[in-house]
Parts: structure tokens; C-alpha cells; sequence
């Protein structure tokens, strides 16, 4: 079993947990590489179909490639596609900084999706080298009220072993790519010929690593405009994959405030 298979392998089976342990399970589809590489292990997991829906919390300022992307492979890979809205911006926190502002505009409609559409469990496509707040996360993570994460709260893992049996009522976020690398996620990409978003590919010197709202996502300086020249560049480069994400750069305990909120 190579490097590839392992990652796979212990996907599958985080994945079968869930759906086995907890009573009710989607998984949110963000239309990126993570998620979609998440999909695609939900498949292999399952014999070719997803038992489960996919949500999509659209904050209706994604690309239009995006949009794209989403409605023709929900229908490619026969997903069970549910999609929640957004409140405005005018709703949120006026403590948070601009982007990490707009940010969060996901996690309250998320929270107003389960409020009418409740999941004991919740499936998310995050990787501990994105973040290092999300380095702090668990793969079977409870959440208290409201959906909110307490990092000094949360079960120990050891040794791949998951503590799957909580309190009734209790809301879990289930993180079966939380020990894939972003070099990772590429190469299974390359290896399993999974489809990716364009944007994502080099055009005119430029290019996006992470893909979220248009209007607080920028692209990279890049030539690499393959997978194979995604990853070429990948093994070498210092710059931070969220590095074209404006809240990244805003104040340092604001990607920290929407995670304890409940972003994903």
C-alpha cells in the first residue's frame, strides 16, 4: 500500500464510521478540490453512490465557474444536492473585520440550514496544514450549542482510534481529509483523474490556490497551468495556500472567532 492508498483507506473508513455511528449524516460540498476529493471517497466508500446529501451553503457570490462546476456533476455523479442561503452581510458581527465578516455570512447560513434541516452529524473537507487553528480540530468533533467549537472540549484521538458515541442531541463535524496535505490532494487528483474547477489552472501569470467569495478571494502568482506543474510547484513553494484569502490577513484572532462559531 503506497502513501495514496493509506490516505484513501483511512478516509473510507472515517467515512463508514459516520455513516454507521450516527443517525443522520450530509456532507458539505464547497466546490473546491478538498470537497470534491471528499465526494469522491464518499463514492469509492459506498460502491459508486453517496448515501447521503450534499449541501452546497451559497452565499450567492461564488464564481460563476463555480456555479457551473456544481450543477454538472451534481447531476454526473447522481448526488442528492440541497443548498442553503445566506443572510446578508448587514447581519453579522461589526466586531469582525471586513472579509472575516463577509466569511461568516456561511456559517450563519449554515446554522439556519440545520436549524430547518437537522444533521446529527456533518461532513467537512477540511486538512490540518491549511490553518493553524484547523491544525487543532478532531475527526469526530462535537459542537456545542449553536453549532460552537470548543477547542478545550474535545475527545482524544489516539492512535486512529474515534470516539463515535455521544449524548443525544449532540451535533458532530466529521473531518475524514483532516490528515491530507494540500501536495496530497493533488496527487489523488492526478492519480483518480477527479475533474477540478479552471480557476484553479494558471492563466496570464496568475492563479488560485484556495477558492471562495469573488470578492475576498485573489489568485497567486503561478504558471502552473496542469496538475503535474500544480504539483511541481507545490514541492517547492513557501507561499501559503490561503494566502490569496482575505481574511487571512486581517486581524490574528478572526479566523479563530469564526471557527469557535462554527465555520467550516
Amino acid at each position: 500500500m503506497d502513501h495514496l492508498d493509506a490516505l484513501e483507506s483511512k478516509s473510507i473508513y472515517i467515512l463508514r464510521e459516520a455513516f454507521n455511528r450516527l443517525e443522520r449524516i450530509g456532507m458539505l460540498w464547497s466546490l473546491g478540490k478538498d470537497s470534491n476529493v471528499m465526494v469522491w471517497l464518499a463514492k469509492k466508500a459506498f460502491f459508486g453512490h453517496v448515501p447521503f446529501p450534499v449541501i452546497h451553503v451559497d452565499t450567492g457570490n461564488k464564481f460563476p465557474e463555480m456555479y457551473e462546476f456544481r450543477d454538472r456533476y451534481a447531476v454526473e455523479w447522481d448526488l442528492n444536492l440541497m443548498l442553503g442561503d445566506c443572510p446578508p452581510l448587514e447581519e453579522m458581527d461589526i466586531s469582525l473585520p471586513p472579509a472575516a465578516r463577509a466569511a461568516a455570512r456561511k456559517t450563519a447560513g449554515l446554522k439556519n440550514f440545520l436549524a430547518t434541516n437537522p444533521f446529527p452529524g456533518i461532513i467537512a473537507g477540511i486538512r490540518r496544514d491549511e490553518e493553524g487553528t484547523r491544525a487543532k480540530e478532531r475527526v469526530f468533533s462535537p459542537r456545542g450549542e449553536n453549532a460552537q467549537w470548543d477547542v478545550r472540549d474535545q475527545p482524544p484521538e489516539f492512535w486512529d482510534q474515534y470516539k463515535t458515541d455521544f449524548a443525544p442531541g449532540t451535533h458532530v463535524r466529521i473531518h475524514p481529509l483532516l490528515h491530507w496535505t494540500e501536495l496530497d490532494i493533488w496527487r489523488y487528483m492526478q492519480r483518480e483523474n477527479i475533474p477540478a474547477i479552471n480557476l484553479y489552472f494558471a492563466k496570464n501569470g496568475k492563479r488560485y490556490r484556495s477558492l471562495g467569495d469573488q470578492d475576498i478571494t485573489s489568485p497567486v502568482d503561478s504558471d502552473a497551468a496542469t496538475i503535474e506543474e500544480i504539483i511541481t510547484e507545490l514541492e517547492t513553494t513557501k507561499v501559503a495556500e490561503r494566502s490569496g484569502r482575505a481574511m487571512d490577513h486581517e486581524s490574528e484572532d478572526a479566523f479563530e472567532r469564526l471557527r469557535a462559531d462554527g465555520y467550516m
